[in-house]
């Protein structure tokens, strides 16, 4: 496997005459954890969202293993994405909704969807329809969705919202484990002890700015 490199060069984004994010600049391999910290409003998430192809900056470009989103493609061609509240169909179970989302690109099958949800701590044949899960169960259920294709690179916004705690020791095993297989991750996250404990880098936004935190 190629080694998966971000270069995100003189990266800014504005929203009428708000600069959310000014000549950000970043670089990013491969089988580290990269943490994104900074009040809400700060940036974090139009960032995540411009790597994701679904923003285009105003300036600058971002470069995904030789290839620049928004020029060479639309969209990364490997990539696992959880951004704000995953949207999901809240009238069917949890297995039909990763069931429903394998299905657009086939890459996997039943038992692999079956297998991330148990690593996820879902229960593949429970019935219950998305709408009566509570806010830990949607956020395992995004969070399944986001890793269960393989992506090289894993974007995840605010993961352990609503996860107890051990939902949340559940989560950095196997973010540990997706790092050690050679993925590049990035988190935004609130919560202090999940930066430290997970995160190789990490990077302060505010007021337009992005600085690496020593």
């Amino acid at each position: 496997m190629q080694e998966i490199k971000l270069e995100i060069n003189n990266v800014s984004k504005s929203f009428k005459k708000e600069n959310v994010l000014q000549n950000i600049n970043l670089k990013c391999v491969g089988g580290k954890i990269y943490g994104f910290i900074g009040r809400n409003g700060s940036g974090k998430t139009v960032l995540f969202k411009m790597v994701c192809g679904l923003l285009l900056p105003d300036s600058g470009t971002i470069n995904i293993n030789g290839k620049y989103i928004g020029k060479d493609c639309d969209f990364p061609e490997n990539i696992g994405v959880m951004i704000e509240n995953p949207g999901f169909l809240w009238y069917q179970s949890g297995y039909s909704n990763l069931e429903y989302l394998a299905g657009i690109k086939k890459k996997i099958g039943k038992q692999d969807i079956y297998n991330i949800m148990n690593m996820v701590g879902l229960d593949p044949v429970n019935r219950k329809i998305v709408g009566k899960y509570s806010l830990g169960m949607k956020q395992r259920l995004g969070i399944a969705q986001a890793v269960m294709e393989d992506p090289d690179i894993i974007i995840l916004d605010e993961p352990m919202n609503g996860l107890d705690e051990q939902g949340v020791e559940n989560m950095r095993d196997l973010f540990i484990n997706l790092k050690k297989k050679g993925k590049l991750i990035l988190i935004a996250s609130h919560n202090k002890e999940d930066i430290e404990v997970l995160c190789d880098e990490v990077y302060h936004l505010a007021n337009g700015t992005m600085t690496k935190v020593e």
